[in-house]
């Protein structure tokens, strides 16, 4: 097949969609399968990997993302020879894709991977919630209509969809995760870092950005440290460099300098040796759908901390595999402190999240992902045949 992915931002972005999209992609290629990647960006940023077509756009700022309306001629012809296209944002790749495929009847799936609403309560909060809100169930509901398969990585945001008015079937297939990598990873030794190995590490992974929650995992974990003189803090990605500033400048107010340490954004190759020296993996996020630094750290036998929400709490068993917390500081610490002092509780949260994370490997999750493509494939070739839809598909070429 000829599989088209279409995302508002890709390479050298990072992001868990970036990293879905890349890692699905090598998956479905090696099952001998052409995909192209249809996205916005610098068109003189050379990319490592073949069949990534780039379309211009006006950058927003270091954000990674580009505006732009309209892909390039040559993007569009491409993109309009696919046997189905995967789409991983919702409003210009979205709008695009109905654009350019349905008058070719060239099916669409699309992936919900954000919780927008709260997106926009982070990003833009001046705007009342309410008309965030209003606006969201507005649109939602009628593009996944307009679509041929609406999927959620979770059941939460299966029902976060449903609660914006979304009555379109919906599957949940999770996004993967290559387990391989974690399952065999080597810890990098402690005493490199500085540490002794009596002590207590704690890992985030992820971008450092508003929607994570940054703030009140730390003022937890200043709780933490006061209480226990070797517990420490491994913060593992980037940002924003305002916004990275702003944290690492908390640290210091909060008297963390010596606890918390930043290790920048380092390879995704390196990510399952940085993980698996540490002792549990922390996160006070809301925002996920779907979060993979959750399962990666699993896969590398990490007990997980988070709060009880959509994405996290679909994937975390209180108790078995981690704790959940509500989103308040005092249960939060205080969950977290008894993850700090059992060792042996450790362990075995550790042992049982390494067994849970293979309901999530990439084979699993490409295997089921390759089966909806092909349904699709299939019901559409009936309606690929007629004159009318060849008859649109030439005046779709001629207005082009």
């Amino acid at each position: 097949m000829r599989i088209g992915m279409m995302a508002d931002a890709y390479k050298p972005h990072v992001s868990g969609i970036t990293n879905y999209i890349d890692l699905n992609k090598r998956y479905l290629e090696k099952a001998g399968h052409d995909v192209f990647v249809f996205t916005f960006g610098d068109l003189d940023y050379r990319d490592d990997e073949p069949r990534v077509m780039r379309s211009p756009g006006l950058p927003l700022a270091d954000t990674g993302f580009y505006l732009s309306l309209r892909y390039s001629r040559e993007a569009k012809k491409l993109l309009q020879t696919m046997d189905v296209v995967h789409v991983h944002h919702p409003f210009l790749s979205g709008r695009l894709a109905l654009r350019y495929l349905r008058p070719l009847q060239i099916p669409i799936i699309f992936t919900n991977h954000t919780r927008y609403d709260l997106y926009a309560q982070t990003y833009l909060p001046m705007m009342p919630e309410e008309v965030s809100q209003s606006l969201l169930q507005a649109y939602m509901p009628s593009f996944c209509q307009a679509v041929d398969l609406v999927i959620a990585p979770s059941a939460g945001m299966k029902r976060v969809l449903q609660d914006l008015g979304v009555t379109s079937h919906i599957e949940v297939v999770p996004n993967g995760v290559d387990l391989d990598l974690f399952f065999k990873a080597e810890p990098l030794a402690r005493s490199e870092f500085g540490f002794d190995s009596d002590d207590i590490l704690l890992v985030y992974s992820g971008r450092i950005a508003p929607e994570k929650n940054l703030p009140f995992l730390l003022q937890s974990f200043a709780g933490l440290a006061q209480a226990l003189p070797n517990v420490h803090l491994l913060i593992v990605g980037g940002g924003l460099q305002q916004y990275e500033d702003e944290i690492r400048s908390l640290v210091g107010e909060l008297g963390l300098d010596r606890r918390v340490h930043f290790t920048g954004i380092i390879g995704y190759d390196e990510l399952p040796a940085y993980l698996a020296m540490c002792d549990a993996f922390v996160t006070a996020s809301v925002t996920e759908v779907h979060p993979l630094s959750v399962i990666e750290a699993m896969g590398a036998g990490l007990p997980v901390m988070g709060v009880q929400s959509v994405g996290v709490g679909d994937i975390v068993q209180d108790g078995v595999t981690g704790f959940l917390s509500s989103h308040e500081l005092p249960a939060f610490t205080a969950k977290l402190t008894r993850l700090c002092l059992d060792r042996n509780l450790r362990a075995q949260m550790g042992d049982s999240a390494r067994k849970a994370s293979a309901a999530y490997s990439i084979e699993r999750t490409t295997r089921i992902m390759l089966r909806h493509y092909e349904k699709l494939v299939y019901d559409s070739h009936p309606r690929k045949g007629s004159w009318a839809v060849r008859l649109r598909g030439l005046l779709e070429r001629f207005i082009s």
